[in-house]
């Protein structure tokens, strides 16, 4: 990005928004254009909201994170530098370094970075932090030439690779990826001595426009992508299967063809991973099957939640993938290498991300993978995740029983289903899954609202409010942690602020065995819920005019009383868990 264009990008978003996104730039050195890329970078990102980012005092990072005043802030960003582990690794400071010093450095560092990371864990009890460890490279006060790596210089690197570690295992901190800052931004092209000494500034522009980015991603944190829908053909094996034959296809070194079995280890990995694996391919399907049943596959067909295999449109071979799953087309990236198919399939289902695959291109293989890692990357591996493509599995088995009873979900087959359901009242704030589905669950979401995770964090401190968690499974398989209603208890009422489903769980009346669990648990006579209509919410909206009797209105009041009398039949088996 450059300056003119972020500074138009400020200009143009002051005013728009009475709801502000409040960061703190925490940086040891004059904040500048690092400030001004930063705030144009997160304000791309959140649009429904003014961003606004405040720095600190100069030179002294630790107090500037010892003074910040939490409560006000929804995220900070920490920009460490050398200079400020020791003031004697910069340039500002002179007469600071000599042979017969270097060690009290090293020793330095350790105190520095002791104080640092419990300042670090400190803040992050209450606000998300982005980290950024030190990106120039030492000034030249070692004693060993340029070419060679010194002792203190490399024990220096251990303690801040060390200090990474460790905060990097708290709740709430991410740290930005050095890879990737050393891909965006080269080394040699990173320090400016001549603003750094006219005006406290160390970053070339191009750097500062790098790092800003990378803290804002860091901070927006995008939920990942929920499945990828691949051709075969030409992308997951080099070859035409049905021309070549299942023999004459490959992926290999001795074909020359490895770069399409690193492809095919790459959804592999996202699909242990959790992430949803479709093919839909214009082929016969016996070829394709006889492709899978070779033993040099690695993405095995247990790996795939579904091939659609047909001489049809691949638009739709891609809808009949996303009826199976279920799932938004926005949440969903399709592979191909024709062109004229991405197009086909944009144009059918415009929030699917296309993706052109590289034919020929080892090189842009690789850089697709790396823009799959980008699109589907998550910070940690929950249940819900490793067993996602079997619970689609086992809802396409219910989805066969159902279409065998003419009364859809009956209640013999719910009854049938051995569901049990896990009730869970903690106010865990690091709950990742509880907040990531708030954020991405549009069909059954009572008024479509999404929550920065540091208003997640004060809304769960403050007293009188609720979380209220529900996990599921049934002999069908497993579904983990489905619903989430988060409120506040009043003297005489509960206020439901906030309830969203999973569409896995839908038709299996845990929105009703949630809403006895709040009765009972809270022990109060009513519950009004801040329901708002939205262009996705209709399950929502069905859910309360079949128990109302009625087209819901805002707010949606619903009597204890009026619930038992119109509560349908339920078979779960419910146990309450409470991991406070």
């Amino acid at each position: 990005m450059k300056l003119i264009d972020a500074l138009k990008i400020i200009q143009k978003s002051s005013g728009s928004s009475t709801a502000t996104f409040k960061v703190a730039l925490v940086c040891g050195f004059t904040p500048l254009h690092l400030q001004t890329f930063l705030q144009a970078e997160l304000q791309q990102l959140f649009t429904d909201h003014r961003v606004e980012v405040v720095t600190g005092l100069y030179g002294d990072l630790r107090g500037t994170l010892e003074s910040l005043r939490i409560e006000t802030l929804d995220a900070v960003a920490i920009v460490l530098e050398w200079f400020d582990v020791d003031a004697r690794l910069g340039i500002r400071q002179l007469g600071g370094w000599s042979p017969h010093n270097l060690e009290s450095i090293h020793e330095r560092a350790i105190l520095f970075l002791r104080h640092l990371k419990q300042l670090v864990e400190n803040v992050s009890r209450s606000t998300p932090v982005a980290v950024s460890l030190p990106t120039l490279g030492f000034p030249p006060i070692f004693s060993n030439a340029g070419w060679q790596a010194g002792e203190i210089a490399l024990r220096l690197k251990q303690e801040v690779a060390s200090f990474g570690v460790q905060i990097s295992q708290m709740n709430g901190v991410k740290v930005l990826n050095q890879d990737r800052l050393d891909h965006d931004s080269v080394s040699s092209e990173r320090f400016n001595a001549r603003s750094e000494w006219s005006s406290g500034f160390p970053y070339q522009l191009s750097h500062a426009s790098a790092v800003a980015k990378l803290l804002a991603m860091l901070i927006r944190n995008p939920l990942p992508k929920k499945g990828l829908i691949t051709d075969l053909d030409n992308t997951l094996w080099n070859g035409i299967v049905g021309e070549v034959g299942v023999d004459g296809i490959h992926w290999d070194q001795d074909h020359n063809s490895a770069h399409y079995g690193f492809y095919q280890q790459m959804l592999k990995t996202l699909s242990e991973e959790g992430v949803l694996i479709a093919a839909a391919s214009k082929n016969e399907p016996s070829s394709v099957e006889a492709a899978f049943n070779r033993e040099d596959l690695l993405l095995t067909k247990d790996a795939i939640s579904m091939l659609a295999v047909s001489w049809g449109s691949k638009a739709q071979a891609v809808s009949q993938i996303l009826n199976a799953w279920n799932v938004g087309a926005e949440s969903v990236v399709f592979v191909d290498d024709s062109s004229l198919e991405l197009a086909e399939v944009s144009l059918a289902h415009p929030e699917v991300e296309c993706v052109q695959f590289p034919l020929g291109d080892p090189q842009g293989i690789y850089d697709l993978a790396i823009r799959l890692r980008d699109l589907f990357g998550r910070g940690m591996i929950s249940e819900e995740d490793r067993f996602r493509s079997q619970s689609i599995r086992s809802n396409s088995e219910l989805r066969r029983l159902v279409a065998e009873d003419t009364e859809g979900f009956s209640d013999a087959l719910l009854e049938q289903a051995e569901a049990e359901l896990t009730i869970n009242v903690s106010k865990d704030p690091n709950d990742t899954r509880a907040f990531e589905l708030i954020n991405k669950t549009n069909q059954f979401n009572l008024n479509g609202r999404r929550v920065t995770e540091a208003a997640w964090r004060t809304y769960l401190q403050e007293p009188d409010t609720f979380l209220l968690t529900a996990s599921y499974k049934d002999r069908f398989g497993a579904l983990g942690k489905i619903a989430v209603i988060t409120g506040r208890v009043g003297d005489k009422r509960i206020s439901v602020d906030t309830w969203v489903m999973s569409c896995r769980a839908f038709a299996r009346r845990i929105e009703h065995q949630c809403l006895k669990a709040v009765f009972e648990k809270f022990d109060r006579d009513e519950i009004v819920f801040d329901y708002v209509s939205t262009s996705r919410n209709m399950p929502v909206a069905k859910f309360f005019s079949e128990l109302l009797n009625d087209e819901p209105a805002s707010p949606v009041t619903i009597s204890r009383s009026w619930f038992d009398t119109k509560c349908p039949t339920l078979f779960h088996r419910v146990t309450e868990r409470n991991d406070e």
